[in-house]
């Protein structure tokens, strides 16, 4: 035999497995080895070039991967207020079920002065919250602005919505089983349920197959006792009875069964021809205990109101004035008759939640029975389809008629389900794809207002349940409020909401409908929201009141805007297109919370300064006038109209105001809606 330097032997790879034992450690040890020669053997310059590409493509691709790909949540300890908007800080509400005692209110509001100063002095600054100036920022949120005491955790996932036959997978007209039990989007026949919905929309006199009065007759038990309310109880509310009554006596001997009264020409409005005037202040007389002037608006109601008119109509504006104010007057009177006046408008109101998405159309026709989107665009109002859930959810569980309530449990869902830049919504949205407009202005003034107020008063209308997403979304919403749109001018310190023009570009101007803010963020507070919520509530009012009393006519334009900078001549001032006053109650709203829920009266000092400027320049021989011009007391350039929401609203909040008993409605067992109107608080 010759001796060689080595032997080569060829084994089957059953072999070799044999002698590995079948494992695969051995084999990637030898192939990492060969990987290893053979990189060693590349000539350095091109072992520099592949690292350079792969580091390249891997920076390239963390570049594109989604901030939630990037960031563990369960990980991340952020500072308060710092977290962006797919990151939910966890706090809790602080027990929704506590309400603080009077002392504990006195010494949380101790810091309000106990008169009103003088306009256009700093003494007239009512609420001092100022910080130290070396802390001020036009940007600067509240110091532990989004600390909160216990944990809130959002839900680790979000049940998906079917899209499926129009998105009314969740609508049954079924009375056969209670409503919390009917409450699930997986319904298993999509195609019955729409066939079910389709027919109460032919058929708006039924419910459940039989009729309005029959169905509401077989549940007799069930219906709403009426309140009783005392009248005026002093000169304040006396003189807001008094404007009442002259505002109801022109409409009366000049408008009415119309919409609205020319006060200054003497002659109607028209909108839409239901006579809003007369539907939405039923409540007020009724509270106020003006029960001819109730009497007389009922039976208008019971032989006038009709709904079959051939004229497409706004589904919010209806919503919020006529089925807010007939199931309020219900509600207060306990008669039965608004009730099934409710009902069928409701039925007739329905058509708009048949688009693709589940979003309701803006306008339906009441008489077809037909809906679309509005003429001027293909997209709604955001705050106009977040603010029907109150009343729908109210008329659902009046007649125990689940359909009303689950058409706006869908678009809850759906719009919770939709990404948000810091909790905060675009201005618009499209029924017919069910997403918000891209670029869209976002603001808590026109078009975007209501839809935070109506994420909390939801939650207490049904019972304030722990970790329900209307409440974790109204918190996220407030602090995308503080770290995003909050900002204070440069001089006196005012703190106010801006607007993100396009999504991103901040503009320093805040329409007078923002003034619902501070009483709104008052009520969260006052049932578990943070402190940071109530130190906003405050210096918001602040600014509010200033928007009033800096105006010769001591009344406030329809928008403000605010300095950015030192080079600006005033830190608050008015654009002449926009000087004009329509009677609004948004600051007289946050100022009666302020009062209801605290007993401090400088509130209704301030309410009766205001209420003083309006006798003075509005009051004209047939009613109140709207103004064109709040800054010349010479020159008000009167528009002459009165809107509907005068006496619904902004006197019915200045009577509640002035009145010696600050639970004249109580906040734990009501709810007030958009246009002022009372509602029922539910226990789920």
């Amino acid at each position: 035999m010759t001796k060689t330097d080595h032997v080569a032997l060829t084994l089957p790879s059953t072999s070799i497995a044999s002698i590995t034992g079948g494992a695969g450690g051995d084999e990637g040890n030898l192939s990492r080895k060969s990987l290893r020669r053979s990189w060693n053997q590349l000539p350095r310059c091109q072992r520099n070039l592949i690292i350079m590409a792969i580091t390249a493509f891997l920076f390239t691709a963390l570049l594109f991967l989604p901030g939630d790909q990037l960031i563990n949540i369960k990980d991340v300890h952020l500072k308060p207020g710092a977290a962006p908007f797919h990151i939910r800080r966890e706090n809790t509400l602080q027990n929704p079920h506590h309400h603080p005692n009077l002392e504990k209110e006195n010494k949380l509001y101790d810091d309000v002065p106990a008169a009103v100063a003088s306009p256009m002095t700093d003494g007239s600054r009512l609420i001092k919250t100022k910080p130290a100036k070396d802390k001020l920022d036009g940007r600067m949120a509240y110091a532990d602005g989004n600390t909160a005491e216990h944990v809130v955790k959002l839900p680790e996932t979000v049940a998906a919505i079917n899209d499926n036959n129009n998105g009314l997978i969740d609508i049954v007209n079924n009375v056969d089983q209670p409503i919390e039990e009917q409450s699930s989007l997986a319904i298993s026949d999509p195609l019955n349920i729409r066939t079910e919905l389709e027919e109460a929309i032919r058929q708006p006199f039924k419910l459940a197959g039989v009729s309005i009065e029959s169905h509401l007759q077989n549940m007799e038990t069930e219906l709403a006792k009426g309140q009783h309310f005392h009248g005026a109880t002093n000169e304040r509310q006396a003189a807001v009875v008094a404007a009442f009554k002259h505002s109801w006596a022109g409409y009366k001997t000049y408008a009415w069964g119309h919409d609205n009264l020319k006060p200054v020409s003497q002659s109607s409005h028209e909108w839409f021809g239901l006579g809003l005037s007369i539907v939405d202040s039923l409540d007020t007389m009724y509270i106020m205990g003006l029960e001819d002037e109730f009497n007389e608006a009922r039976d208008w109601v019971k032989n006038s109101l009709h709904f079959h008119t051939n004229r497409d109509v706004n589904l919010f504006e209806v919503t919020i004035r006529v089925l807010g104010g007939l199931l309020s007057a219900y509600h207060l009177s306990g008669d039965k008759m608004f009730l099934v006046k409710a009902a069928e408008l409701g039925n007739r109101l329905l058509p708009s939640f048949l688009s693709p998405s589940g979003i309701p159309y803006s306008d339906v026709n009441l008489g077809e029975r037909s809906a679309h989107s509005p003429k001027w665009s293909p997209d709604s109002s955001t705050s106009e389809v977040t603010t029907i859930q109150l009343e729908f959810r109210d008329l659902s569980r009046s007649t125990n008629v689940p359909i009303f309530e689950r058409v706006v449990n869908v678009v809850n869902d759906k719009i919770h389900a939709l990404d948000k830049s810091h909790g905060l919504v675009p201005i618009f949205i499209n029924a017919n794809t069910g997403t918000f407009r891209n670029y869209a202005t976002i603001s808590l003034g026109a078009r975007g207002d209501s839809y935070y107020e109506y994420l909390l008063k939801q939650w207490l209308q049904t019972g304030r349940k722990d970790n329900d997403n209307l409440i974790l979304d109204y918190m996220q919403a407030i602090d995308g409020v503080l770290t995003q749109l909050m900002r204070r001018t440069p001089r006196e310190h005012w703190v106010y909401i801006g607007e993100l023009i396009n999504g991103h570009d901040f503009k320093p101007k805040m329409d007078h409908l923002t003034c619902y803010l501070p009483g709104t963020l008052l009520l969260g507070h006052d049932n578990g929201m943070p402190d940071s919520h109530l130190l906003l509530a405050k210096d918001l009012l602040d600014t509010c009141y200033q928007t009033y009393i800096r105006q010769p006519t001591q009344l406030a334009a329809e928008i403000s805007y605010f300095a950015l900078n030192d080079k600006d001549d005033s830190d608050i001032y008015v654009k002449p297109n926009d000087a004009h006053n329509l009677l609004r109650p948004e600051f007289i709203e946050s100022l009666y919370y302020f009062y209801a829920l605290t007993g401090n009266r400088t509130y209704q000092d301030m309410g009766w300064n205001i209420f003083q400027a309006f006798e003075k320049h509005s009051k004209v021989a047939a009613g109140y006038t709207s103004l064109g011009n709040v800054k010349n007391t010479l020159n008000t350039r009167m528009r002459d109209l009165m809107e509907s929401f005068w006496m619904s609203e902004t006197l019915k909040y200045f009577y509640l105001l002035f009145s010696d008993n600050r639970k004249e409605i109580d906040l734990e067992k009501w709810v007030f809606n958009s246009e002022g109107h009372p509602l029922p608080v539910y226990q789920h």
